[in-house]
């Protein structure tokens, strides 16, 4: 039976958000298990090319698996997204015609108990993307003060009860290091009202803001997404995947902002300030999932998919 996770989500809007067309180069910046670069290397064809990144070396592995039939058309790169201009500058690319950002958990991490990122699986806190980065779960967890993980689970996991949490796990930790999934679960859910405890598992927005300070997803992702944008050649698209409101909110001011042309006062007889468009937004409010892709596949419940394209000719 295929996992849930397995499962890309808005595949199709994705693809045709890309505008895809043969013999263009593309930059997939999560590759995953492959299953949104296979679609736009089989939809590419015969010399579409991709060069892809991601931090997880087991899904890389499964992704060149994914991808063999397309060999010589396609990179893999384990690195950060983050690091495209040296990833490209590697490939000897300088301009694209499309990138691809898809910002949810992959299978290789929520299906993997060991991996420690699912709440439903008692494993090892660790929740690490990149399993060779030095800071895991558990060491946020034992680590940081109260306010500490307060402030991470209120900023980044939206958690109402983020004080009482916090409290609850120094409490705990006092008396034993929690190091294990399926306790840390516990004490959020004990930490919550028994009449609050509704709209899913209690524990889904601590373990979100977690994974979040362990691979440090928000740090540098407006100066990529900005970036990679800027990257595209006139007409190329840029297509992101969010799966909560920080990410969403980051990605939809970027868009806005590199959509706005000159800011000088109206009043003015031309343009001081230099400005030019540089994206035209073609998804004015997110597309989501419809029903029937919410039922066969809950993780696309939250997805909200972004779109801009490139409006002037790259600098």
């Amino acid at each position: 039976m295929i996992a849930f996770s397995h499962i890309p989500v808005l595949l199709e809007e994705c693809m045709r958000g890309l505008n895809l067309r043969p013999g263009g180069t593309y930059f997939d910046g999560t590759a995953g298990g492959g299953n949104h670069s296979y679609e736009i290397l089989k939809r590419t064809a015969p010399d579409g090319r991709l060069i892809a990144t991601d931090l997880d070396e087991d899904a890389l592995r499964a992704a060149d698996r994914k991808l063999s039939e397309f060999a010589g058309r396609y990179r893999l790169h384990h690195a950060n997204y983050k690091d495209y201009a040296s990833v490209l500058e590697e490939e000897g690319v300088d301009r694209l015609d499309g990138v691809l950002m898809d910002f949810g958990v992959s299978s290789f991490q929520l299906d993997e108990a060991e991996r420690g990122f699912s709440y439903r699986m008692d494993a090892p806190l660790d929740m690490r993307m990149d399993r060779g980065a030095p800071l895991t779960a558990a060491d946020v967890v034992n680590g940081y003060s109260e306010e500490r993980l307060a402030g991470i689970f209120r900023d980044y996991g939206e958690e109402r009860f983020a004080k009482r949490i916090a409290a609850g796990i120094v409490r705990e930790r006092a008396k034993d290091p929690i190091v294990r999934t399926g306790r840390l679960a516990e004490i959020v859910t004990d930490s919550i009202p028994a009449k609050f405890r509704y709209g899913g598992p209690p524990a889904r927005k601590v373990f979100q803001a977690i994974r979040i300070e362990v691979n440090g997803e928000l740090e540098g992702l407006e100066e990529a997404v900005r970036g990679l944008a800027l990257r595209l050649k006139e007409g190329g698209r840029i297509c992101i995947l969010t799966f909560h409101s920080l990410e969403d909110r980051i990605v939809k001011n970027v868009f806005r902002d590199l959509a706005s042309g000159c800011v000088c006062d109206k009043s003015l007889p031309v343009c001081v300030c230099g400005r030019k468009q540089e994206l035209k937004i073609i998804t004015h409010k997110p597309i989501v999932a419809g029903e029937a892709e919410r039922e066969i596949n809950s993780r696309s419940a939250s997805a909200k998919l972004r779109i801009a394209e490139r409006v002037t000719e790259y600098r």
